[in-house]
């Protein structure tokens, strides 16, 4: 199996669902395509899109990352060898839940191919939208990492910091891949931005609607969108 395309989906319940839409739009100046059931995709100025919201049934808002793949019900197969557990097919995807209980989908890729610029704003800072992280309890982490760089095959790379390791693609995907190891709770995942300037982009955020939740000098800020949704602004290059 080979990952060709990465998507990031922001899964919101119904209440919430226009101002978070609108959030986002913001956040990464990208339009928004026609709305398709559930589902509605941020279309950027240039590039393949890799990041849609869908409305969701239930509570909190939360993210969850699609694999795109030459075929996903063959991908399936050798994934759930690798001890995930399939939760879910339809006409062109299955969804999974990896081992710790992430859940992704496998589906079909459709060419996508062209990256996403940074967008530099007034501040005058640039950011992107270029990373998923797996929030995953300490008790798995582990055995999650081992399955994350065996489904993906990306280069897993060390982070400066031990709870942190970080799955790198090849050089054309939107996303890359970090894996969190933390206290407790349930598995899931965030999005993160790439920034030059923090703290500016912190700012610019809050103004949208934004929440700071955790300000880490140096490293990173955790913010929550108007829907509760946590998600980081973190001071790496957006130009990788």
């Amino acid at each position: 199996m080979i990952v060709r395309w990465v998507t990031g989906f922001l899964d919101t319940p119904a209440e919430s669902a226009p101002v978070a839409e609108r959030f986002w739009l913001a956040v990464t100046g990208s339009g928004l395509s026609p709305r398709r059931g559930h589902f509605v995709t941020v279309v950027p100025e240039k590039g393949d899109a890799y990041l849609r919201l869908q409305v969701v049934g239930e509570e909190p808002a939360r993210a969850h990352l699609d694999l795109h793949v030459d075929d996903p019900f063959r991908s399936s197969r050798e994934v759930a060898e690798l001890g995930a557990v399939v939760v879910g097919t339809q006409d062109d995807l299955v969804v999974m839940r990896s081992p710790s209980g992430i859940v992704f989908c496998l589906v079909a890729w459709e060419y996508e191919r062209e990256l996403t610029l940074p967008r530099r704003w007034d501040g005058p800072q640039s950011s992107i939208v270029d990373q998923l992280c797996l929030d995953v309890p300490a008790a798995f982490y582990a055995r999650e990492l081992v399955f994350w760089s065996q489904v993906t095959g990306w280069e897993r790379r060390a982070s400066s910091l031990p709870e942190f390791t970080f799955l790198l693609p090849p050089a054309r995907m939107p996303l890359q891949l970090l894996v969190q190891r933390t206290g407790g709770g349930e598995a899931g995942v965030h999005v993160d931005l790439a920034c030059d300037d923090v703290g500016a982009e912190a700012a610019r955020h809050v103004a949208l609607g934004a929440a700071v939740v955790r300000r880490v000098p140096r490293d990173w800020t955790t913010l929550r969108d108007p829907a509760g949704r946590e998600y980081c602004i973190t001071a790496r290059s957006p130009f990788r």
